[in-house]
């Protein structure tokens, strides 16, 4: 099965926004079993979509559209693809009744230009869109719609085949919404099942990711690779992606017996990593804190200093996480460290703000003012500039308080101010969750 990804976007040609949808629909549609097998991105302008869609359609089963379904005049694309197919654009009153009701709900005016999103390609299949005005369409497309000759016209209602264009069977085009929060959830809940409907795989597809922290990515493989020669020789996949702060391992395979091949490897993979493997599949770091605290009834404080308030960012993005998440300082200042957390005016003057002395009293102090079970607190030097022989660019104390004392780490994570944060933000949950997972 081929199945090819065709994002549009001038944005994207300009380097102005991060072409995300190619990650994640590449890596969801793996995991389902599907490969893709090509993807491209274009401006939005006719003349490119209309060309890029017609190839995609000549050789694909699946094309996947994003983008240009908005209310604005570069929003081309459910227009252009209508015309492109030959499909009248007819208005769908359940989904301007869905679009009104998303501006009342949030007491604005409905401008005009958005009755545009309620018009329909004849024969389409509407993708609700709960999180936004912009519906998803998929059309089954029964022939190869090829171009029109150079220099004519691209303003035609109607795009001819091209007459050596032979018929194949029918093929699926999906067109989805650009805003990602709105993307995920609708492929997730609507072309997941069409997929899997019009699409059946020939044989089982069975695949595990295990996420595991403090290891590098080469080390990963030379521990791993030897115990499941076996396996993969009999038809078992093996993956690794490097991300910050963790190696993840995908296991996969296919057949009548790839279920018991995965959980096979999947216990040899556990017995060498043991306590290194903090999460399965799409968990995050912050997901499994905030599921441990909960089972075991503790809570958590964070101080935070050169991460800027991202640990705490983090935690509170995982649903639930009010019931152990207690309160957080970001306490750039030696000033604020001493007012907020106590940090003592002498220890900042012995030990200097980057130091373990500093970092275990922030910690402490965290811990004091909230009565939380855990503190964690994080001081270091994010660069470019701060650094000296002795701690340079780079250098990060991490601390954790609780009920049996404060233990601190040293790291030098000599990055760009961004990775170093989330880095640092890892390690200190990372700290965090084995010293859960051991008590």
């Amino acid at each position: 099965m081929n199945i090819e990804l065709l994002n549009t976007g001038s944005e994207l040609m300009l380097g102005r926004v991060l072409n995300t949808h190619q990650q994640w629909l590449c890596r969801r549609l793996a995991d389902l079993g599907y490969v893709v097998t090509r993807q491209v991105a274009v401006p939005d302008t006719a003349t490119d979509i209309q060309s890029a869609v017609r190839e995609a359609l000549s050789r694909a089963d699946l094309v996947l559209v994003t983008g240009g379904l908005g209310p604005t005049s570069d929003d081309l694309t459910r227009d252009l693809i209508a015309q492109l197919l030959g499909k009248k654009l007819q208005r769908d009153d359940a989904v301007l009744d869905h679009i009104k009701e998303l501006f009342a709900a949030r007491n604005r005016p409905m401008p005009k230009n958005n009755e545009v999103q309620a018009l329909v390609p004849e024969g389409a299949l509407v993708l609700a869109n709960p999180n936004g005005t912009a519906p998803g369409l998929a059309m089954k497309v029964a022939s190869v719609v090829r171009g029109l000759a150079p220099g004519k016209s691209q303003t035609r209602k109607r795009l001819s085949p091209d007459p050596s264009a032979r018929t194949q069977d029918a093929k699926w085009l999906v067109m989805l919404p650009g805003p990602p929060r709105e993307l995920r959830p609708m492929f997730n809940a609507q072309v997941v099942p069409l997929l899997r409907h019009e699409f059946p795989l020939d044989a089982p597809f069975v695949c595990r990711t295990l996420r595991t922290g403090g290891i590098a990515e080469s080390l990963v493989q030379e521990k791993i690779q030897p115990p499941l020669a076996a396996l993969v020789a009999a038809g078992l996949d093996v993956g690794y992606c490097a991300r910050v702060g963790q190696v993840d391992v995908r296991l996969s395979a296919r057949g009548a017996d790839g279920g018991e091949q995965v959980r096979e490897a999947e216990a040899i993979v556990r017995k060498i990593f043991k306590a290194q493997i903090y999460g399965v599949d799409d968990e995050e770091i912050e997901t499994v804190i905030v599921r441990l605290l909960t089972e075991c009834k503790l809570t958590l404080a964070i101080a935070e200093s050169c991460t800027g308030g991202c640990i705490a960012h983090r935690v509170t993005n995982v649903p639930g996480a009010s019931a152990v998440f207690l309160g957080g300082f970001v306490t750039y200042s030696n000033e604020a460290k001493q007012k907020f957390l106590g940090v003592r005016a002498e220890t900042l003057v012995a030990h200097g703000a980057v130091s373990e002395a500093v970092a275990c009293e922030m910690a402490g102090g965290a811990r004091l003012q909230t009565g939380a079970d855990f503190a964690v607190a994080v001081t270091g030097i994010a660069g470019p500039d701060g650094g000296t022989a002795d701690k340079p660019v780079g250098t990060v104390f991490i601390a954790l308080a609780g009920a049996s004392g404060t233990v601190v780490e040293r790291r030098t994570n000599a990055y760009e101010r961004e990775t170093f944060k989330q880095l640092t933000a890892h390690q200190a949950l990372e700290m965090l969750r084995r010293q859960v997972v051991s008590a």
